[in-house]
């Protein structure tokens, strides 16, 4: 091929190939332009940018569309861009639930009022930048734009988390975060450094053909050291985005020093799109065209999923037994996340246990792991709602201040109440089918030890969030001073009620969302 016909063909697949289904990522880069120069021009700093950044979630979510390409069962597998991004019913479908998540959020921070108005635009700047970011990981398909989008999401996020100005313990969580991800960050980009020097190639398709070329030839064996490393190295990295043990650490003290917004952003947003990666570099490197290079890649396949198995069982225990001392609510909710991400990565490690011997399995755990992601998503922006509002309303964040809130906001506490039991996973709320569906993948798998440690670990959560309950349920201590009140009728009190209702819902007819879950895992390669 000559270098104009190099150019041609690149062109073609830009214009005609990539752009048009690139749709949500141009609205977010259009948006973050405008809200720059809304800025620039706006020089009494009387808009928070807010009609702005809805309007641009609107367009992002209306050229992602899931409701068209997931409709019905349709599928959509095309590389974009020369093969650097992957567009298919995985990525609309992680996309949208990005994209929705950000519509709902921009809301939640107007009726909260976090943040300033003077400081809104840079806010919503920050947000949609990490957005983009979150886009690209759930849709990459090669270590370059792996590392690229991890930082894209990681640099704003930092930023995000010392939003606070002047308050101590802010600043010390943005500080604390900063280091502790460019050290990670440094950790997975030496780890991508030696896969590809080792196999060759950056894309990771050809890197898992090269691979299973490498051990047909029984060549690996002197690279497997630099390979084993190299992977472990990557895993740094995305443990860190997920706060899987044991590179937790710099969630409870960011959640505790952020904004219960911010906080909410880190716990869905930025889970989502790290699992969303994590599938895609564990089937993207186990699997192969051929069965000869299905067969040959079997012990990457179990040396990944015993990986993942491992850090999904330490973390869902850890973040469950860990926040049975905690006091303040979002220190308790940072190690609620901790724990749910370890359940969701055992769908992982069950996807990858099924790839190559059953297809159709591996399907259902990735379906399990994007129902899950969905029902997630509304079960903990409830929850950090209730706290952001009731941090307005009360002004602490302690769950000692909670007590006798059933007195003067009652809707508000049966709205919580619900969030937390979906949250252990109780039916017939939509957390108790999220947990199901992940357990019957992991029986698939013949994980049964994984499974065992996933039931315990449910039962044992169910005390911390009950602990909550209680305190909001039984009368004040001072009853001479009676808890500030937030009506269900007020529009924070409304708030809640709509983000708790699909709970509800889906715990009754969660068929449509996990039909849609499923179409977007039947395209990824098993």
């Amino acid at each position: 091929m000559t270098f104009y016909q190099l150019l041609a063909e690149t062109w073609r697949d830009t214009m005609e190939v990539s752009l048009p289904v690139f749709g949500p990522e141009l609205a977010l880069c259009a948006t973050i332009l405008i809200l720059l120069l809304l800025k620039m021009f706006d020089a009494g700093g009387k808009s928070s940018g807010f009609y702005v950044a809805v309007l641009g979630a609107l367009a992002a979510l209306y050229f992602a569309a899931p409701w068209r390409y997931l409709a019905g069962g349709a599928t959509i597998d095309t590389p974009i861009f020369t093969g650097m991004l992957m567009f298919d019913s995985f990525a609309v479908y992680m996309r949208g639930l990005l994209l929705f998540f950000l519509l709902l959020f921009i809301s939640l921070t107007q009726i909260s009022g976090v943040p300033a108005r003077e400081e809104g635009t840079e806010f919503y700047v920050l947000i949609f930048g990490a957005t983009l970011g979150m886009c690209l990981m759930v849709s990459a398909n090669h270590m370059l734009i792996v590392f690229l989008a991890v930082e894209m999401v990681s640099v704003p996020s930092y930023v995000l988390a010392g939003l606070l100005k002047g308050r101590r313990r802010s600043s010390e969580a943005a500080l604390k975060f900063a280091v502790f991800g460019a050290g990670t960050a440094g950790v997975m980009l030496y780890g991508i450094s030696l896969l590809v020097g080792t196999l060759g190639s950056a894309h990771i398709p050809t890197m898992a053909a090269r691979l299973a070329d490498l051990i047909q030839t029984e060549a690996v064996d002197e690279r497997t050291l630099v390979l084993i490393l190299g992977g472990l190295m990557v895993a740094v990295g995305v443990s860190f985005k997920l706060s899987a043990v044991p590179f937790h650490f710099w969630a409870p003290d960011v959640f505790e020093g952020a904004t219960a917004e911010v906080a909410a952003f880190l716990s869905i947003a930025s889970k989502a799109a790290a699992l969303g990666l994590l599938v895609r570099l564990t089937l993207g490197l186990g699997t192969a065209s051929g069965v000869d290079a299905m067969t040959a890649l079997e012990p990457a396949r179990q040396y990944m999923s015993g990986l993942v198995a491992l850090l999904a069982a330490v973390t869902c225990t850890f973040g469950n037994l860990a926040a049975y001392g905690q006091t303040n609510m979002k220190r308790l909710l940072a190690y609620s996340t901790i724990a749910h991400a370890g359940y969701m990565m055992m769908a992982v490690a069950a996807a990858v246990a099924l790839a190559g011997h059953s297809p159709a399995g591996a399907q259902r755990a990735v379906a399990a792991l994007a129902f899950y992601a969905g029902i997630y998503l509304f079960m903990n922006l409830g929850a950090f709602a209730v706290v952001a509002f009731l941090r307005n309303a009360l002004g602490s964040e302690e769950i000692a201040d909670y007590a006798g809130l059933i007195r003067t906001s009652p809707g508000l506490v049966v709205s919580m109440g619900i969030i937390l039991f979906s949250l252990v996973g109780l039916p017939p709320l939509a957390g108790f089918a999220a947990k199901f569906t992940v357990f019957a993948a992991m029986f698939d798998a013949g994980l049964l030890l994984l499974l065992a440690i996933g039931a315990i670990n449910t039962v044992l959560s169910l005390f911390y969030y009950l602990r909550v309950i209680r305190v909001m349920a039984l009368p004040s201590d001072n009853d001479a001073i009676p808890a500030a009140g937030i009506r269900l009728s007020s529009i924070p009190g409304a708030y809640c009620f709509l983000v708790m209702l699909p709970l509800v819902v889906f715990g009754v007819w969660w068929n449509g969302l996990f039909d849609w879950a499923n179409a977007a895992a039947a395209t990824l390669p098993y």
